[in-house]
């Protein structure tokens, strides 16, 4: 409680007009007790000083806690309608007249708040000058309005941000935020000098003469400071701010001031020493606070960052403006939960913050909220049809679910807002390309890149669409550009390392196009060293230094230019094109997250026809040569010197020594020749050459790392994100987890060391546990369960014992406080690996021997029971194996698709929504149980059908690579 002194020095403040100090003393009041009565005098205060939003945040915090205050409703009214928010301040004092006229304690205030109806119903809205400010000893101050023209300096972006483009995805990077009634605002108190006493004569009334002088001269100043950054004129508002404080070193309002102007310059450093210093003067400045809580947040100190905002609450509890704030950084910071919590209290409250709402919506699909991510974003753009943020972050959401056509009518609406706003482009470039249609997109990316020519993200996009559809040319000037830029985030700087590696396979591809496409061969061809970079990301200086190069481009495009006769399709291509769209269209899958995708529908078609073209000439040259007796041969590896040795980032090892699984087709004549990896790279090189930006390649051509293992990466939960496509197999894989470490009784830690888990308490401990959070909190560090692939091809120790190879492995890893990396991760070592390899081979061999006997171009699909259980079981196998860095699950369902059309049956149905067939491989831990899985959808689907084999060879259409890139583009033509 205030004391009756500091009350009365209160009172004599107000009387000398020092507004900003009585501020000050109103601070300390409140720190130590929440007062109506102080929350009413700061507001009072402030509005003195046209901190017209200050004003209405201590109303109402005033009127939460006693909603009969006439001056509150006054005061916000009053400071409603000087923001021109007319309509809010009517409706303010009208709630206010209501309580007032049913109990009625201060008759004076009433007629005012009558008063001010009158002139507010004649829109001629009359500032009151006459608000009573109360005092320990009853006395009372007339005041009048500030001579000051002080301001609150507005930004159209928060300053941590201001240099930045919006980047609209729920992995949080850099975004513009605009606030509520589009301005994020900064206010900075006016505050005092000491009083300077006149000493020549004793004067009392000289004194308070020039103490007032000396008060309104301070708050010019300040004011003049505050409007040139509101007018982006950081360095005279500096010069201003450095005037005061040469006078005053430690003065806190001007401190603030300086140090906004500085943050919106981007000199973050200077900002937070000069909010530090504001802090050591003036430990109860929650403005000094917040802004260093921003300035923090921009320099990615996301710890301190929330520490500061949470102290300015703490001087201004419930604060819309700081929850607002905090919940923002703790959304780019990943703290969903958090910032759940800090936006929905800020919406709870403030029903018209379009930004709240919107940023709301972003961490709620974080976390996996999405009916009530879909509510909130469009409650932020009801509140403003031309929210181009609110829309931008609305077709966000649903590119993420893969909702294409919701996305595409968000990214129409933002264009009718504003037709240059750039971000879209990108995003609809982005839909465009993820959905197959890539001349498409570089018709929206080159028009983002109209606007915004050193777009690094639309740069990168657009090249890497001109390289799938063949424009070579096109494609290297686009990665040129983006290896030209400078850039000072570590995101953007990703995309610089690939456009090198992809540069370098556009150039390889050009240099195959005219070329038959038997030779176009990046496994073989391409450095492993080089490979094995370009699937890590990593930065290619090592690279540079030890592979060779492509030759220039002319070099390449003198040969490697696309020609027009490719694009011009016979009645065979046409035929063939028509049938592949049907076929392909089978491997999608009806889950969130997976856009459905015209170019890989056709790539996979046509990699399924060639497919079971090749598997049904190796299979009559099997059941001819078993009809004879004849043993077959073993396959033979080709040695098939590589047309591209010294360049192309080609393999330094001598040709002689190089292997390959490529095949010409007078050897698939016979069909001596085929192996189950020969299979398989048939739709590995249709998923390359579709979708070239994806380091789709056989992990064990990579380089040296390969003996150590090579893991991919499929993660269910980041931190608190739930990655929407792999999520929803979240909870069977933790009761999978369960199980091994139960009937295991150990794990394994990040160094591969046991964890005992033997101990009674632990394993009920485990049984009870429903997340991975619970699962960390019994094993207490990081850790990993392997899951087990029964084996058909070894046999176990004991009697009909089944040996168990390593599936994958399920691991769990703190992040920080945020939450756990939960994932899959498949590690290919070179003794895995050979275990795989003699498990595909037995299954292959078990599919020949179950199609070349009597089920041999059978027509009675009871006859081909053994044969579609045959396939499952390769196909098991393959999902389990993993064994390329990227696209398996494409590769495994496309070569299904083959081997079923092959043994003359068709997949006439799709697969089941909610269901991903390689992620129920992985979680069998049998071939059996996959089947059980997979039979009660895919066998009812199945009908015999020959059509297949009155189809053009597929090799002999389309047989150079510029006529297979062709024929996956011709759509978008």
């Amino acid at each position: 409680m205030a004391s009756a002194k500091e009350r009365v020095e209160l009172a004599k403040l107000c009387g000398s007009r020092n507004w900003s100090k009585a501020i000050r003393l109103l601070d300390s009041f409140l720190s130590s007790s929440t007062s109506t009565k102080d929350l009413c005098n700061r507001a009072f205060c402030y509005s003195q000083l046209e901190l017209h939003k200050h004003v209405i945040k201590d109303c109402d915090r005033a009127l939460e806690l006693d909603r009969g205050l006439l001056q509150a409703y006054i005061l916000k009214g009053t400071a409603l309608s000087a923001l021109d928010r007319k309509e809010e301040a009517l409706l303010v004092w009208e709630q206010g007249h209501e309580n007032a006229v049913h109990d009625t304690t201060d008759l004076k205030e009433l007629v005012e708040l009558d008063e001010l109806l009158a002139s507010a119903k004649q829109n001629k809205v009359v500032f009151s000058e006459d608000h009573a400010i109360d005092s320990s000893n009853g006395s009372s101050s007339n005041g009048k309005k500030s001579t000051s023209d002080t301001k609150a300096i507005s930004c159209d972006e928060h300053f941590a941000d201001s240099s930045s483009s919006s980047t609209l995805t729920t992995d949080p990077e850099s975004e513009t935020q605009n606030r509520a009634d589009d301005t994020f605002e900064i206010f900075v108190r006016p505050s005092d000098t000491t009083s300077i006493c006149n000493t020549s004569n004793g004067s009392v009334k000289n004194n308070r003469k020039v103490f007032v002088t000396k008060s309104i001269s301070l708050d010019i100043r300040l004011s003049r400071g505050i409007a040139q950054v509101n007018e982006g004129k950081y360095d005279n508002a500096i010069s201003i701010f450095d005037q005061i404080l040469r006078e005053n070193p430690t003065y806190p309002e001007a401190l603030i001031g300086r140090g906004t102007a500085h943050a919106f310059q981007r000199e973050l450093e200077s900002a937070i020493a000069d909010f530090t210093m504001a802090i050591k003067s003036n430990p109860s400045a929650g403005e000094a606070w917040k802004r260093r809580g921003q300035a923090r947040a921009a320099l990615g100190e996301s710890v301190e960052a929330i520490q500061d905002l949470t102290k300015a609450l703490e001087f201004e509890a419930n604060s819309l403006d700081i929850l607002h704030e905090r919940g923002i950084v703790n959304f780019k910071f990943k703290d969903y939960d958090a910032a759940v919590d800090d936006l929905s209290a800020c919406v709870l409250r403030d029903k018209k913050n379009k930004s709240a709402y919107t940023y709301l919506g972003l961490a709620l699909a974080a976390i996996g909220e999405y009916k009530r991510a879909e509510e909130a974003h469009l409650k932020s753009i009801q509140l403003d049809q031309n929210f181009l943020e609110g829309w931008g972050h609305l077709a966000q959401f649903y590119l993420d679910l893969a909702s294409s056509e919701k996305a595409l009518n968000c990214l129409q609406q933002v264009l009718q807002v504003d037709g240059r706003f750039a971000k879209a482009y990108h995003l609809r470039g982005l839909l465009h390309h993820g959905m197959g249609q890539h001349r498409t997109a570089i018709k929206d990316l080159s028009l983002g890149l109209s606007i915004e020519s050193s777009n690094i993200d639309c740069l990168y996009l657009r090249g890497s669409c001109y390289h799938a559809v063949g424009e070579y040319g096109e494609a290297v000037k686009d990665y040129d550009a983006v290896l030209d830029l400078e850039l000072d985030s570590v995101d953007k700087f990703v995309l610089q390392c690939l456009a090198f590696y992809q540069k370098e396979i556009a150039l390889y591809s050009a240099s195959k196009v005219n070329g038959e496409f038997c030779w176009f061969d990046i496994d073989r061809d391409v450095d492993p060293l080089f490979k094995e970079y370009w699937c890590k990301k990593l930065h290619p200086k090592y690279v540079c230094e030890r592979v060779f190069r492509q030759p220039p481009l002319r070099e390449s495009l003198k040969k490697g230019r696309l020609r027009k006769q490719e694009f011009a399709f016979t009645k065979q291509k046409t035929l063939l094109l028509q049938v592949a769209d049907l076929i392909g269209q089978k491997i999608q899958y009806s889950c969130p997250g997976f856009l459905p995708n015209k170019r890989q529908y056709r790539m996979a078609g046509l990699a399924a026809i060639e497919i079971a073209q090749k598997v049904i000439k190796a299979w009559r040259s099997m059941r001819s040569i078993n009809k004879n007796g004849k043993k077959a041969r073993k396959k033979e590896k080709l040695s098939i010197l590589s047309q591209n040795r010294g360049g192309a980032c080609c393999t330094t090892s001598s040709p002689e020594s190089s292997t390959s699984y490529s095949f010409s087709d007078d050897k698939y004549t016979s069909g001596r020749f085929l192996c189950w990896q020969d299979i398989y790279n048939i739709a590995v090189k249709w998923r390359q050459i579709s979708e070239p930006c994806d380091p789709v390649v056989w992990i064990n051509k990579l380089s040296e790392e390969f003996n150590s293992g090579f893991g991919s990466h499929t993660p269910m939960l980041l931190g608190q994100a739930k990655v929407v496509r792999y999520f929803p197999y979240y909870q069977r894989t933790i009761d999978l987890a369960k199980s091994i470490m139960k009937e295991a009784k150990y794990a394994n830690n990040s160094e591969d060391n046991i964890i005992e888990l033997s101990e009674a308490d632990k394993l009920e401990k485990i049984k009870q546990a429903t997340s991975c959070s619970d699962l960390y909190s019994i094993i207490g560090e990081d850790f990993w369960v392997a899951t087990t692939c029964e084996s058909t091809a070894f046999e176990g120790v004991a009697a009909f014992a089944k040996k168990r190879l390593e599936g994958t492995r399920i691991t769990v890893q703190k992040m920080d406080k945020r939450g756990f990396d939960f994932a899959i991760r498949t590690p290919c070592t070179p003794s895995r690996w050979n275990d795989y390899e003699a498990e595909m081979a037995v299954a292959w061999e078990a599919l020949c021997n179950a199609y070349c006997g009597e089920s041999y171009g059978s027509s009675d699909l009871s006859m081909l029971e053994n044969v579609k259980d045959a396939i499952l079981r390769m196909t098991y196998y393959w999902y389990n194996f993993m064994p390329l860095a990227r696209g398996s699950s494409a590769v495994g369902y496309t070569v299904l698709l083959g081997l079923f059309m092959a043994a003359n049956m068709e997949v006439t149905g799709n697969i089941p929504s909610g269901i991903q067939v390689d992620w129920e491989a992985i979680l069998s831990s049998s071939p059996d149980t996959f089947l059980e899985a997979m039979k009660s959808w895919l066998y009812p689907s199945l009908r015999i059908s020959t059509a297949w084999k009155d189809y053009p060879d597929v090799p002999s259409t389309f047989s150079t690579t510029g006529s297979i890139v062709a024929a996956l583009s011709s759509y978008n033509t």
